[in-house]
């Protein structure tokens, strides 16, 4: 779900291929939760919620480091743009088709949405060097100060509307079945950009290495993970809707 390089590195894509086939498990044992072949709680239960949370992580993780990436081989502005306007179209195609699946929950701003506006605060955050591992922390730690916001101050309950639960200063979580707000994912994809511009400046040879061949399914996946998310739920929701049908 990152800009394609001139010259990839393969353990990004790698990296990417390994979040995709965890996404593919999750999702599917959802499904199975949705058609009722399998009993879980996915949003209240730590071993779904913290799986849920480690996947996002290691899309924008590695998006980071895309980013960085792109900056040292100095990736132009309209090649960005262009690839930019796959990730929001895309981010559109889930917003209706799952409010096609799920009306009263359907996706406003799930991972496909935070992740086009990440790409551009960090596409212009890019530059700022170690700053980037503080700004990263900062962004991390902003539920904890949010909880205190949202205690000391009745008025901070206007974050929660939909108008701006986008910003993810919320003190509740909405209704809809994927939300990857701005904060504090961000941080996570600025920790990527500083890990690859560490890396591309301190060792190189660690993205340079080339993976193992029995690595190569995983960096084809992350070399088409945009097409591959936005697939592979109608492909596994319509195999279980003709099991359910059988």
């Amino acid at each position: 779900m990152t800009l394609k390089q001139a010259n990839r590195y393969d353990a990004i894509d790698a990296l990417r291929g390994a979040a995709i086939v965890w996404m593919t498990l999750f999702h599917f044992s959802f499904d199975l939760n949705h058609f009722a072949y399998l009993k879980a709680d996915f949003y209240g239960d730590p071993f779904w919620t913290w799986q849920r949370s480690v996947i996002v992580s290691l899309f924008l993780f590695s998006a980071g480091l895309s980013q960085a990436v792109a900056v040292q081989q100095r990736q132009s502005w309209s090649r960005f743009w262009r690839r930019w306007r796959q990730v929001a179209l895309a981010a559109l195609l889930v917003t209706a088709g799952s409010y096609a699946m799920y009306p009263q929950s359907f996706i406003y701003f799930g991972v496909l949405h935070g992740l086009a506006l990440m790409l551009i605060v960090v596409r212009l955050t890019a530059r700022c060097g170690g700053w980037l591992w503080l700004m990263g922390a900062v962004a991390l730690m902003m539920p904890w100060a949010v909880a205190y916001l949202h205690a000391a101050w009745p008025g901070a309950e206007v974050l929660n509307t939909p108008a701006l639960n986008w910003l993810g200063l919320i003190s509740r979580k909405p209704i809809t079945e994927d939300y990857v707000p701005l904060l504090p994912w961000l941080g996570v994809m600025w920790w990527g950009v500083a890990a690859g511009a560490w890396m591309l400046r301190v060792r190189p040879q660690w993205l340079a290495r080339p993976v193992a061949p029995s690595m190569r399914p995983l960096v084809v996946l992350g070399r088409w993970s945009l097409s591959y998310y936005l697939l592979h739920q109608p492909v596994l929701m319509g195999l279980l809707m003709l099991i359910n049908r059988a």
